[in-house]
């Protein structure tokens, strides 16, 4: 099948999305329609999106960062001045013929720039808006900076993990950011659904912090519902809410995970007569942290390979623990595809990871990797009707950013 082939083949294409998102979530919930075929336009300012300049992780020496790499594939950009009049007309006659417009501006500064909802409704009724916020957007907290550490803690998640006595224990990932990214890619497909139905375009509203809540949503109806608050235990416990053992644990040489198992067979491996006389569904709550250091006395005299295939044996849920370097040689990722490797431009030979969600007929592609800032300004514009000369004036008066 030849590329215009598979374009034509994947589910969104046909459909053109405007992105004019920063930081994570909103450019992650853009590149996922983009691998889904649809062409994804960045909108970025003429000097390039501020995360471009940032060093990714300590990582540093590439003319575009392995951040913006990640989250931005699959995507075309335009560098527009949207604090000039004729940067705002210029985004104006492009939402004309968009299908999805997407942004996570600070409150009050889409409509400074002329792109809130009302006003691209009036030029686009049809036009899917989506909105992505740190807070809602309004309420007493609106203002606030949406950073996904400060919603983690905002959130509750970080008191469901750690130790009894210790601090709020926060996640090695941008989970917040990532739930909400997923939370603003189903609101813009569910959206464009019931377009295909009715021909009604609308607004589609996004914040982290109902997505930092809803992500939680058995641990916070524990406690809605039962009232049970969360109790953290002197040993490291994986999560306040499941029966031990549950969590991490050391052996000869390196770690094992393991999930609530059955203790009696978890006796039966160890040879540990007092599992044996525990109620799994009371002890495992209310004896945690003996639990913890019993499973800790065993599991150190054993090493990893060989206490996870004897637990597998016995049908108990346990697993390795992988640093990213073992994650990505593991024999179920690359048997997965998990990873997309592909060629960019000007960083090389990139491995990312790739899209998660598999279709038999319409499977999603990686046709071009993250822009340069303004790379396809004339492309785009050129296809809404600016003329060669129009583009070339703004280009050199700065209304417009390109190569």
């Amino acid at each position: 099948m030849s590329q215009a082939e598979r374009n034509k083949a994947q589910i969104l294409s046909g459909y053109r999305v405007l992105d004019c998102t920063v930081a994570m979530a909103g450019p992650f919930a853009a590149q996922r329609m983009g691998d889904l075929g649809a062409d994804v336009v960045k909108i970025e300012p003429v000097e390039g999106e501020w995360q471009r300049r940032m060093a990714a992780g300590g990582g540093d020496g590439r003319k575009i960062n392995a951040s913006f790499l990640s989250l931005n594939r699959n995507k075309r950009s335009v560098a527009i001045n949207l604090k000039s009049a004729e940067g705002q007309a210029v985004l104006h006659r492009m939402v004309e013929d968009a299908d999805v417009f997407m942004q996570n501006y600070r409150p009050h500064v889409a409509k400074r720039l002329a792109v809130d909802y009302d006003t691209l409704k009036a030029i686009n009724p049809k036009l899917i808006y989506v909105s992505v916020s740190g807070y809602g957007t309004d309420g007493p907290y609106a203002a606030r900076p949406g950073q996904d550490l400060l919603l983690q803690a905002l959130s509750g998640a970080m008191y469901s993990t750690g130790v009894a006595g210790g601090p709020p224990q926060p996640s090695g990932q941008y989970v917040v950011d990532a739930t909400t990214a997923y939370a603003a890619f189903e609101g813009a497909l569910a959206a464009l659904l019931h377009r295909e139905r009715t021909g009604e375009g609308q607004l589609v509203e996004v914040n982290m912090l109902d997505a930092a809540i809803a992500f939680q949503m058995q641990e916070l109806s524990v406690f809605t519902i039962d009232g049970k608050p969360q109790e953290r235990t002197a040993e490291p416990h994986a999560n306040v809410y499941i029966r031990a053992p549950y969590g991490v644990y050391e052996t000869q040489d390196g770690y094992v995970a393991l999930a609530f198992p059955p203790l009696a067979k978890l006796g039966e491996l160890f040879d540990e007569p007092l599992f044996s006389s525990m109620n799994d569904e009371v002890d495992c709550f209310e004896k945690r942290d003996l639990i913890h250091r019993l499973v800790m006395q065993h599991s150190r005299k054993r090493k990893s390979a060989e206490l996870i295939e004897a637990m597998l044996a016995l049908g108990l849920w346990a697993g390795p623990v992988n640093d990213f370097a073992r994650t990505v040689e593991d024999p179920q990722v690359k048997f997965n595809g998990s990873f997309v490797e592909y060629e960019h431009h000007t960083e090389g030979r990139l491995k990312t990871p790739g899209f998660p969600i598999r279709f038999s007929k319409t499977p999603s592609t990686v046709d071009r990797g993250a822009p340069l800032v303004g790379e396809h300004s004339r492309e785009v514009l050129g296809a809404a009707g600016f003329g060669e000369e129009e583009i070339a004036r703004m280009i050199s008066e700065g209304v417009i950013g390109a190569p």
